[in-house]
């Protein structure tokens, strides 16, 4: 009897461990990390990510004052301006285009203060800078804010959202309030700012020109290259499958895998990046082309310099990033080291060009104040070349060229100089020409 007692026992427990075995060998799961979405390295970020307001700005600000005008490039000057905006609430947000008998005058009449941004922003991409109410509101694209001190109605301000590429404007309202408040901090204070003339250059167009000479400052900087294996692990999918080459002399660096190449180019100082794999029969929205190509260089924290949105187009599907001068000027390299541009297929980037050095070390021991001549100056200097059409010229602005020190190349030299977009290309006066040389259009 008490053997058959223990053999029972025996058995139980057997059967009690057999369950117990194969419970765990059901259960079991090995301890593996997830990869996700196809990532096999941590994100590589070259330098800090920035907002929307950082990169979408204006460039330039006018106060339309009795006939008179007053203007400034200045970046902190206009960064005051968009952070009291920034505070307004916007509403009644609708189409105006057709309500208005003359453009021109609703922009620059008397009473207006004009905030002109180089680029054609989508409202969509604004609204994380603008509060604007209503969950749904007209999808436009803008390139001035109009804002009416003047002739605005009784209860509430006026604010036009103008494009002057399409000839579209938009009507939106805010509080008499907030408009009182900008009319005392920045209107009625608007002759402290330099004084502009007006150009009409055609009917739908008036270009504003600084009546004096203007004092800007030359730069110098040490440039800094930026590190090539930050980039390779930023761009390619997969960086242990690229394979690098090299030039016998280093002037050049080539990264591939199966479908992707790299080039940097230590002379030009240029890196592209191209896909040539990505599907490019599609059109994309103004605002997620823009959106995604500032939210693209944000995931490898590409701004390495002051950049500034100033340029789309749905149909090629780019985007242009260009630098700025810490003072607000725009600045331009007939090399394309002065901008990022960036061109898309469906879902990846096609194209990435841009500078491979970052502009870091001012060289403030030499810096120099120079004057650079009137808008009166540079504006005969136009109309007196060979062939020139007033209705061609698109816009003329005081910027900088961004070139080598002719006396120690490894020196980035700011140059104040005139630019002029004409017949949608970018030329420049130097201070030669202005000095009496001659020169016809192409």
């Amino acid at each position: 009897m008490r053997y058959e007692n223990i053999k029972s026992w025996i058995l139980t427990f057997l059967v009690l461990v057999s369950i117990f075995l194969t419970w765990n060998l059901w259960t079991y799961q090995p301890n593996y990390k997830t990869m996700e979405n196809g990532k096999y390295v941590e994100e590589v970020t070259v330098e800090k990510k920035q907002e929307v307001q950082k990169i979408v700005r204006p460039d330039q600000l006018f106060y339309h004052v009795k006939g008179q005008h007053y203007g400034t490039n200045n970046t902190d000057e206009i960064e005051k301006v968009i952070k009291e905006l920034s505070g307004w609430a916007f509403f009644d947000v609708k189409k105006y285009t057709n309500e208005v008998v003359n453009i021109k005058e609703l922009i620059h009449g008397s009473g207006n203060a004009e905030i002109i941004y180089p680029g054609e922003v989508p409202i969509e991409l604004y609204r994380s800078v603008l509060n604007i109410e209503g969950k749904k509101i007209p999808s436009f694209n803008f390139n001035r804010i109009i804002i009416n001190v003047e002739n605005s109605e009784k209860e509430n301000g006026i604010v036009y959202f103008v494009s002057t590429e399409n000839q579209q404007v938009y009507i939106s309202h805010i509080s008499s309030a907030n408009l009182s408040e900008f009319n005392r901090k920045f209107y009625l204070k608007a002759a402290q700012y330099p004084r502009y003339f007006a150009y009409e250059a055609s009917d739908k167009r008036t270009i504003f020109l600084p009546e004096t000479a203007t004092e800007m400052t030359t730069y110098k900087y040490l440039p800094v290259p930026l590190n090539s294996e930050e980039f390779k692990e930023a761009l390619f999918s997969d960086p242990s499958f690229v394979q690098k080459s090299s030039s016998v002399v280093p002037s050049w660096e080539e990264y591939t895998n199966d479908s992707s190449k790299m080039t940097v180019d230590f002379e030009s100082n240029l890196l592209r990046y191209v896909n040539p794999t990505v599907e490019e029969n599609y059109i994309d929205t103004s605002y997620e082309l823009v959106k995604r190509s500032i939210d693209f260089v944000n995931g490898h924290g590409g701004w390495t310099d002051p950049y500034r949105y100033v340029y789309k187009n749905e149909f090629t599907h780019s985007v242009t990033f260009r630098l700025y001068s810490m003072d607000g000027y725009p600045v331009f390299n007939g090399n394309g080291i002065a901008e990022i541009n960036e061109v898309w297929g469906r879902d990846e980037i096609n194209k990435y060009i841009r500078p491979n050095i970052s502009l870091r070390l001012p060289l403030t021991t030499e810096m120099k104040t120079v004057t650079r001549p009137s808008g009166h100056d540079a504006l005969e200097f136009l109309q007196n070349k060979k062939n020139f059409k007033p209705g061609l010229l698109e816009e003329m602005i005081l910027g900088y060229r961004l070139e080598r020190d002719s006396k120690e190349n490894k020196l980035i030299v700011l140059e104040p100089t005139w630019f002029y977009r004409y017949d949608k290309t970018w030329g420049q006066i130097t201070m030669e020409d202005l000095g009496g040389m001659q020169h016809g259009l192409e």
